[in-house]
């Protein structure tokens, strides 16, 4: 994962449970150009699912590089869930 400059900006969070379709109103906003929108790509230990491409959906890590970044205090937030780690960066 690459550093990047800080960008001013309003942060929209999509909170909602599994499979409710967060991922398809995320797409379809992203896709709307004069919203201008950007996607945070987060990390996780899990393997990636069918068609998700790593760097695009996901950063998908290794659970000893996933802890090593947690040692390293490199994450925004990270939570562990059904075994599975994932991260803000």
């Amino acid at each position: 994962m690459a550093a990047t400059s800080k960008k001013q900006g309003k942060l929209i969070v999509f909170s909602a449970p599994s499979g409710s379709g967060k991922t398809t109103i995320v797409r379809h906003l992203l896709g709307l150009e004069e919203l201008n929108l950007e996607f945070s790509i987060s990390a996780t230990s899990r393997e990636s699912r069918g068609t998700e491409i790593d760097g695009t959906d996901y950063y998908f890590l290794s659970a000893s590089e996933f802890k090593s970044k947690i040692k390293n205090d490199e994450f925004l937030e990270w939570e562990e869930v059904y075994r599975d780690t994932f991260m803000v960066p």
